[in-house]
């Protein structure tokens, strides 16, 4: 009877071990066809990028224009209104990410709700912006007031959303390609910023003091009255009008791209934290995350190279219409360096999954160095400016995608080096946004201040040599010496592509581990 009962449980046991084998790999089939995400799920979270670049690109290219010559604010306060807002942008991206942390988890995720109820006051406050009141005083504070209060909302949407890269999947390699996706409508979001906005707006014409003489007036209210008043008014309040048109629809897109990005998207909390409901200590995370050295030296190399951008970004419309003299062409200038880099973004994409992308941040952005130089050095020419726009605007795609597909190589790393610490994705995401956003702020703030100090003259159909010659240094001479800076800074970075393939498989072993572990742990109680 024993041996029976023996054979008999020799007997059970072989038939039951190739069924939990079985077992086993069916599970391991599903999870893995799990972390694979559709093509429609990549394109619904790409989708929620372009908000944040539709509204940056069109306050990024046209406020400052904006402010001076239509607002009518002296650029000193245009300056203070540039600087005050972007730092007050910096500021709350540390803000919001404190929060983020501390937030539970809810039925519709941890960051979704944030994105969804920051965006109908986001539009709000964005279309204000481009109000202009009928204050004898005071304009100041309305522009500022409602520069920052968008800012801070609109941090409250690209904070989480640039986090949920790392909730959407575990793979590495998936959230490289839906970065990929992310990088190609977000670049397309800047096209649709600047078609919009420059299209609507350049179909009116912006009145200007057509007469230099009147520049050595020092009563610019004496000056004001020798134009043709009611024409100028009528001309003026056309332009206003127009961007407030550009501004609504900007805000309807807003509100359709969260939406789709809401309804398309499902937030996947990571398995490691569904062992513990506490809340992680945000300025510890804080304090491990400023120690990690990756981090620092990619943010270090970046802050520069993206200072480049913003500052050509901020100053080109300017540049256009004055340096160059296409004051009616300068709108589909910007439209034709954002299509190129729209094109760009696969082409960069092939080239960092071939070549690596420490190597592509090389040839990517230092391409833009010959290109910023031509424009300054050759005669005014329509033709080359085209050609030279085109041509920039594929460096510009390379500094539009490469970090955003290396932070969470950083966030990789960093898990590998400290595995019991584990929710800083919004630290590492909010704080890059916070020192670029925070330097670009600096040097709005200085460009502005550096044509205040060369003699702009606002609303001035032209300006004096002093100011093309301070708007050249700062499209070509300031951005070419912030690349190079943020070149030779971004060779101490030390996550190359055997570094990232050594992270990759390390965390693929763990994750095997934890499965194999929590398989073990089924098959037991199934058992018991």
């Amino acid at each position: 009877m024993a041996k029976g009962r023996g054979a008999e449980s020799a007997s059970s046991t072989g038939l039951l071990q190739p069924s939990l084998l079985q077992q086993d790999e069916l599970r391991h089939a599903k999870k893995e066809s799990k972390a694979k995400l559709s093509v429609c799920s990549k394109l619904c979270y790409a989708v929620g990028g372009a908000p944040y670049q539709i509204t940056g690109c069109a306050l990024g290219f046209f406020l400052q224009i904006y402010l001076l010559d239509v607002a009518q604010l002296d650029p000193f306060y245009a300056s203070i209104i540039l600087f005050v807002g972007r730092a007050w942008d910096a500021i709350t991206d540390p803000m919001v990410g404190f929060f983020i942390s501390k937030t539970p988890w809810s039925r519709l995720g941890r960051l979704m709700p944030w994105i969804i109820f920051s965006t109908p006051f986001a539009v709000i406050s964005y279309f204000l912006i481009w109000f202009v009141p009928d204050l004898s005083s005071g304009q100041v504070m309305w522009y500022l007031l409602f520069y920052c209060m968008f800012q801070t909302l609109v941090t409250c949407f690209h904070v989480p959303y640039s986090a949920l890269t790392m909730f959407i999947s575990r793979e590495q390699s998936e959230r490289d390609s839906a970065t990929a996706y992310r990088m190609t409508v977000e670049v397309l979001g800047t096209v649709l910023g600047t078609a919009i906005q420059g299209q609507i707006v350049g179909q009116v014409d912006t009145p200007c003091i057509q007469d230099s003489r009147l520049f050595g007036v020092t009563n610019t209210s004496v000056a004001m009255e020798e134009v043709n008043i009611t024409r100028d008014a009528g001309s003026l309040t056309d332009t206003r009008n127009a961007y407030m048109i550009a501004a609504g629809v900007i805000g309807g897109i807003y509100i359709l791209c969260a939406i789709v990005l809401f309804l398309g998207v499902r937030e996947k909390r990571d398995a490691s934290e569904l062992q513990s409901d506490e809340p992680i200590s945000f300025f510890r995370g804080l304090k491990l995350v400023m120690k990690h050295g990756a981090y620092i030296k990619l943010i270090a190399g970046f802050l520069f190279t993206s200072l480049a951008f913003m500052l050509l970004e901020g100053n080109f419309a300017l540049f256009c219409t004055y340096t160059l003299g296409f004051r009616n062409e300068f709108q589909n200038i910007l439209l034709a360096i954002m299509l190129s880099a729209t094109l760009s973004i696969p082409l960069w994409q092939w080239f960092l999954m071939h070549f690596g992308k420490k190597t592509a941040v090389y040839v990517g952005i230092s391409s833009a160095i010959p290109f910023l130089i031509m424009v300054v050095v050759l005669e005014s020419n329509l033709i080359v400016t085209y050609v030279v726009a085109i041509a920039a605007g594929i460096s510009v795609a390379a500094a539009f995608l490469l970090p955003w597909s290396m932070l969470p190589d950083v966030i990789d790393d960093f898990n590998l080096q400290h595995p019991d610490s584990r929710g800083h994705e919004a630290i590492f995401f909010s704080f890059y946004v916070f020192f670029t956003k925070f330097a670009s702020g600096v040097s709005l703030g200085i460009s502005t201040l550096s044509l205040d100090f060369a003699g702009y003259k606002t609303r001035g159909c032209s300006q004096p040599e002093e100011v093309k010659f301070t708007l050249k240094m700062l499209v070509s001479a300031a951005p070419v010496g912030l690349i190079l800076l943020g070149l030779l800074l971004f060779k101490l970075y030390p996550i190359d592509e055997d570094r990232r393939r050594e992270n990759k498989k390390a965390l693929q072993d763990l994750r095997e581990e934890e499965n194999s572990s929590d398989s073990d742990s089924t098959e037991l109680a199934s058992i018991v």
